[in-house]
């Protein structure tokens, strides 16, 4: 895939309320974009038809509103492109049920996965492009906040892992941008969760919590109330390590962090002979183990992996976190070109293709996920 600029991308956004040159926006991922095309959705929702039709819809809608239009330019332009890749992880979510019904489950997961690897490989500024893909990923929120059990629980999680004023204004331009019996309804839908939000105020930042600790323990346990204070008095501080092979996570350590011991995953695998893919059960057992040590005598350690995703880094941040330790994240990002570079410079190069999977599964850390998170792009 050839890199594409930000600028193009960004001068791809219209002025306040004029069309987008889709051909443009097309050409920019042309098998991926065709694919929507020919991706079919459920009449039912989407009597408009296939996906492509759908996503160009929903710019259309976006930019003829008014609440769009008002926005700054960086704000519009992260709107825009939310609207342009939300849906594209349709085609490889698809299935034609038995009685004929069309579903694509997941797909907003998969799409946000999409976007983040396109985006990151046009090199986009970090920030610019995780609020992209908040949107991407949480789009389908304000559509049924109000039939969850516990509304408030999802209102203000949701707050940390995206604006939730952006969340309702996509959700509004993808009703619009439909054809559906029930877009009434489902609008109604969205302004009742959007006045949730703003209830709890968190419908243009994150909800307010007393601290960091009870932040944590909010996400971490489903009957802890939000307006609760963590008490914080920890043992230890563990830092957790995540990025990509070649990132330069040794290199950050070196430079700043090598007063403290240091579980190496990468470490622990040429001492007991294990390969670096296939199952690393005794890799892990290992680290654990040696986790554990220092946790008992609340001795301060670095936990270094590559931990991309956000289930590799929630075990080992709970067996922390059992052993009353503050959790920091220490995210390092490179661009392809770098990483690339630093990989090929490794005594262990990753493979291409083995990098390529990883980079595909990247979710970088979210605030609510440590007690700290301390993020280096370049």
């Amino acid at each position: 895939m050839s890199k594409i600029s930000f600028k193009t991308l960004l001068a791809l956004v219209p002025d306040n309320g004029s069309s987008p040159d889709w051909s443009a926006i097309w050409a920019l991922w042309p098998e991926q974009m065709a694919a929507l095309d020919a991706c079919p959705q459920d009449p039912i929702h989407h009597a408009e038809g296939d996906v492509g039709l759908h996503t160009r819809m929903v710019v259309e809608a976006l930019i003829g509103l008014s609440e769009w239009q008002e926005l700054d330019a960086n704000a519009r332009s992260i709107l825009f492109w939310a609207a342009v890749l939300h849906d594209v992880g349709k085609p490889a979510t698809t299935e034609i049920q038995a009685d004929g019904r069309i579903t694509a489950r997941g797909h907003a997961r998969v799409s946000t996965f999409m976007a983040r690897h396109w985006l990151w490989d046009a090199g986009v500024p970090f920030n610019w492009r995780e609020a992209v893909c908040a949107i991407a990923d949480q789009h389908l929120v304000p559509f049924w906040l109000m039939e969850k059990s516990d509304p408030r629980r999802v209102a203000i999680q949701t707050s940390w892992k995206g604006r939730a004023d952006y969340l309702c204004l996509h959700a509004k331009a993808d009703t619009l941008g439909r054809i559906c019996e029930d877009q009434q309804s489902v609008l109604d839908n969205i302004e009742l969760a959007k006045e949730t939000f703003s209830e709890y105020n968190c419908l243009d930042k994150p909800f307010e919590f007393a601290n960091a600790g009870s932040r944590v323990s909010f996400f971490e346990k489903e009957d802890r109330d939000p307006f609760y204070t963590e008490h914080e008095d920890y043992r230890c501080t563990v830092i957790l390590m995540s990025g990509l092979p070649g990132s330069g996570k040794d290199s950050w350590v070196s430079k700043n962090r090598s007063d403290i011991p240091m579980i190496s995953l990468d470490n622990i695998r040429d001492e007991i002979g294990a390969p670096a893919s296939g199952n690393q059960g005794r890799v892990l057992q290992a680290a654990r183990e040696k986790a554990r040590e220092y946790l008992r005598v609340g001795q301060d350690f670095i936990w270094n992996g590559t931990n991309i995703s956000r289930n590799l880094r929630a075990k080992p941040l709970g067996l922390f976190r059992d052993y009353n330790a503050r959790t920091e994240i220490v995210y390092i990002e490179t661009g392809p070109d770098k990483l690339f570079a630093q990989n090929n410079n490794r005594e262990d190069v990753v493979p291409l293709m083995a990098m390529k999977k990883l980079i595909g599964k990247l979710e970088p850390p979210q605030d609510w996920e440590a007690h700290l998170i301390i993020r280096e792009t370049n």
